[in-house]
């Protein structure tokens, strides 16, 4: 854990709220003292829903690495990271994560994810956005390749 990191991914995030290229929350993606990868919250700008600061800086530090894995990576991002995030940065497998804000604080300003939480609790059928099971013919051919295939690579 070093704070210069979590000072640059603050400074990433303030400057991306005065550049007016998205919200304010910046993320930095470190292996062995270096930094691999940066991400900004591009949301509004990119016109994308997923471009979170740590997915970016995820995407950011995979090119970097040619992997789709951060082992022995630490993530320092702006603020507590999001469900979304949360849920990008365990498949990516860092060994660590620090914030600096809090969620709670993140809600304070209108970043919100209190609900996302509260509807991944609820059964499908009480859910704000319908998600039903529709299964058809053929539905197990992918996962049925997958299990044959030789050369794939498990993650």
């Amino acid at each position: 854990m070093d704070v210069k990191f979590m000072e640059m991914a603050i400074r990433l995030a303030h400057e991306n709220v005065l550049t007016k290229n998205g919200g304010p929350f910046g993320a930095i993606i470190v292996k062995d003292g270096t930094v691999i990868g940066k991400g900004c919250n591009n949301v509004t700008t990119a016109k994308d829903p997923t471009a979170h600061a740590e997915v970016q800086a995820i995407r950011d530090a995979c090119r970097n690495l040619q992997s789709f894995q951060l082992t022995d990576c630490d993530v320092y991002t702006s603020c507590e990271p999001c469900p979304m995030c949360i849920g990008a940065i365990y498949w990516a497998r860092p060994k660590a994560i620090y914030f600096a804000s809090t969620k709670e604080e993140a809600a304070l300003i209108g970043f919100d994810d209190h609900f996302i939480y509260q509807e991944l609790s609820l059964p499908f059928e009480k859910r704000t956005i319908k998600m039903d099971k529709l299964s058809c013919t053929g539905h197990d051919l992918p996962f049925q390749a997958w299990q044959a295939y030789n050369e794939r690579v498990n993650y």
